[in-house]
């Protein structure tokens, strides 16, 4: 269903070593930007009949010839068709490379980060990529197969991207053994290069492999050089207007894009970029929102323990103070020990003054109480509330009540052992006394 992964019947290729230093350039960005040959005899020939096609056509020799030239005119706007002119010469061709071709626009493109020793290859297939991650181990094995099936070479997949139009990305490295045991990438213009031979590439296509490019860095040099030398058709002007509104110059390069087709291309990789991205969002969100959940759990747990910690404590405290009394018990009372039950007199007087601790509690309750009171008369004489609003106020009142409850009960509790504590510190045994330190 793939296509023949691992079916397809090939001529092997040549058994070969990708040790060889290969001079092959550097990318497929690069190739065909680069290295433009200057103009030939035949291209200033096909300028000049441009020109005359659309400023000065000689085919009808009477006024109809103007309404030719303006004919012409539209149609190298439009990038299509056939400029006649002259009886004894050819007609010129326009296509949206024509520098007249109205429908040009200039983007810009991440330039690639990888290095040539880092050996990617990206193979684009004419396959979705469900059928490529269905179908991997099979199409590692007819790239090897393609290689010449040498077992020095293993080809590895370093991703698998989806395209617009049912297309998928696939990036690979080949990886060369050595008879010595080491082990290196192949680089990626060795790797491109051999890919770019006629029975390689056939055997590609045969794949469902569309289009291969070496994912390599472009060197400064290469880079001014592009930037300087417009593309054909495009305008300088307009190139050199690119170059200033590039936003990123360090990471992004200005390309043409010639014609709707190419602007439509554009357009769908966006929209497939933007959907990777807001995937990736909702995986993000997802995370936050678990991570918040155990958060959540975590604290409460804290809490807990909090709570748990501070009666355990208490629990020592009390443990502490009856070992101490059996510690000391036969010891007279030190001068420490009767300033410590001075000050725990002040602070048991302090807690039950009227506007301190105890009595605030005792004026809070008694506020709650009388809310709760005129809270319900209200209610039946003059608002209705909602069942479930009106069980959402008892169940906090419920809990507020329990909060002070356990308040108090803390309180009495240490109120008891502040009571236990003055009774070892008064009373008194013949010569020895209760001592608490």
């Amino acid at each position: 269903a793939f296509g023949g992964f691992g079916t397809t019947t090939t001529t092997a290729a040549p058994a070969f070593s990708f040790s060889a230093p290969t001079n092959t350039g550097t990318s497929a960005l690069g190739s065909g930007l680069f290295n433009q040959p200057a103009q030939t005899p035949a291209q200033s020939n096909q300028l000049i009949n441009t020109a005359s096609a659309l400023s000065a056509p000689t085919l009808l020799g009477d006024e109809r010839d103007a309404i030719l030239a303006k004919w012409n005119q539209l149609q190298a706007f439009w990038g299509t068709g056939k400029g006649y002119f002259n009886n004894n010469i050819a007609p010129v061709e326009f296509t949206q490379e024509n520098p007249f071709c109205r429908f040009k626009a200039v983007g810009y493109s991440l330039m690639p980060n990888n290095k040539d020793e880092d050996g990617l290859v990206v193979l684009v297939f004419n396959r979705k990529e469900a059928d490529i991650r269905s179908q991997q181990q099979q199409l590692v094995e007819s790239l090897h197969k393609i290689l010449g099936g040498n077992q020095t070479l293993t080809v590895n997949v370093e991703g698998v991207k989806t395209m617009p139009d049912d297309q998928t990305e696939v990036i690979i490295y080949v990886v060369e053994r050595s008879p010595n045991g080491t082990s290196r990438r192949v680089p990626a213009t060795t790797l491109y290069a051999h890919f770019e031979q006629a029975n390689i590439k056939s055997s590609l296509q045969q794949l469902g492999v569309s289009l291969s490019m070496a994912r390599t860095e472009l060197s400064p040099a290469q880079v001014k050089q592009l930037l300087q030398n417009p593309p054909a058709g495009v305008d300088p002007i307009i190139w050199e207007q690119a170059k200033v509104d590039n936003p990123d110059p360090d990471k992004l390069i200005p390309v043409p894009m010639v014609g709707f087709k190419e602007l439509l291309r554009r357009l769908k990789v966006q929209d497939q970029m933007t959907k990777q991205h807001q995937t990736r969002l909702d995986i993000i969100s997802e995370d936050i929102s678990e991570l918040q959940k155990n958060q959540t759990t975590t604290m409460a747990k804290i809490a807990q323990y909090k709570r748990k910690l501070m009666a355990l404590s208490h629990r020592t405290l009390q443990v502490l103070i009856k070992q101490e009394i059996q510690r000391k018990s036969g010891y007279a009372i030190q001068a420490d020990e009767e300033q410590l039950r001075v000050q725990l007199d002040t602070i048991q007087c302090e807690l039950n003054a009227p506007t301190q601790f105890k009595g605030r509690l005792n004026e809070l309750m008694s506020q709650i109480r009388m809310q709760n009171h005129f809270g319900a008369v209200r209610a039946e004489e003059r608002y209705y509330i909602d069942a479930d609003l009106l069980r959402e106020i008892k169940q906090h009142l419920k809990q507020q009540q329990e909060g002070l409850s356990h308040l108090i009960s803390i309180i009495k509790d240490d109120l008891e052992d502040i009571k236990l504590i003055e009774h070892g510190l008064n009373e008194s045994i013949p010569i020895r006394g209760g001592v608490f330190s």
